[in-house]
C-alpha cells in the first residue's frame, strides 16, 4: 500500500470493524477490532521507528516522513546505484554486465563455464561496489538508512567490499524483488521500499 493511504486505511478498519486497539511492537503496528478483525501493519525503516507516544499518530508520522535514503539494486547481470530524497529520485548510477548463464555441459567444460562465470559476476560485482562507493559514501552523514533490492546473495557479494562497511549500519532487513535493475526500475523502487505491507485476519 502506498505510504499516503495509511491514514484512510486505519480509518477505514474503524468505521468497518467498530472499536479497535492498536499497539505497536518494534517495526509492527497491531490492530485487534471488538469483531475479531485483525490486523498487521509492517513498518518501512524498522530500525528507525520513533518511540511509542500515540501509537497510531508516531506510526504515521513515521511512514510519512521524507528521508534521504541510499539504494543498492543488483542482480547477476547489473545493479543500479541511487540516493532518494522521500519517494524522489536525486542521484543515481546505473551498470550492466555480461553474465554467462550456466551450461547443461558436464565435465572439465562445466567447470570452465563455472569459474568464466564466477569470474564474470566477481568483476560485476566489483564495479558495482565501485559505484556504490562513489556515490553513496561522501552521502553517509546524511543518510538515514540503505535499502536493498534484486538477488540476495548478489547483494550481500557487493556489500562485502570493506571500502561499503560503513554503510552496513543502515542496511535494511529486507531484500526487496525487482527485475534487472535500469534506471526505471530504480525510479520506481523509491514507492516500493517507502510501501506499507498490512496482513489479515479472515475477518479483516
Amino acid at each position: 500500500m502506498a505510504r499516503d493511504r495509511l491514514g484512510p486505511w486505519l480509518d477505514g478498519f474503524r468505521d468497518r470493524h467498530g472499536p479497535t486497539r492498536s499497539l505497536r511492537s518494534g517495526d509492527e503496528l497491531a490492530l485487534e477490532a471488538q469483531d475479531g478483525a485483525r490486523a498487521w501493519v509492517h513498518l518501512p525503516f524498522p530500525t528507525l521507528a520513533a518511540p511509542e507516544v500515540d501509537c497510531e499518530r508516531s506510526v504515521l508520522d513515521h511512514v510519512l516522513t521524507d528521508r534521504r535514503v541510499g539504494c543498492l539494486l543488483v542482480r547477476r547481470g547489473g545493479f543500479a546505484v541511487g540516493v532518494f530524497e522521500g519517494h524522489r529520485l536525486v542521484s543515481s548510477k546505473v551498470g550492466s554486465a555480461y553474465v554467462q548463464g550456466r551450461t547443461k555441459a558436464g565435465g572439465w567444460s562445466q567447470q570452465r563455464y563455472a569459474r568464466r562465470r564466477d569470474n564474470q559476476s566477481r568483476k560485476a560485482y566489483a564495479e558495482a561496489a565501485d559505484e556504490a562507493a562513489a556515490l553513496l559514501l561522501p552521502e553517509l552523514p546524511r543518510l538515514e538508512a540503505l535499502v536493498t533490492g534484486g538477488d540476495g546473495p548478489a547483494v550481500s557479494a557487493v556489500l562485502a567490499d570493506p571500502r561499503l562497511a560503513p554503510l552496513r549500519p543502515l542496511v535494511q532487513p529486507r531484500v526487496l524483488p525487482v527485475p534487472d535493475p535500469r534506471l526505471r526500475v530504480l525510479r520506481a523502487f523509491g514507492e516500493q521500499f517507502l510501501a506499507v505491507r498490512i496482513d489479515l485476519n479472515d475477518l479483516a
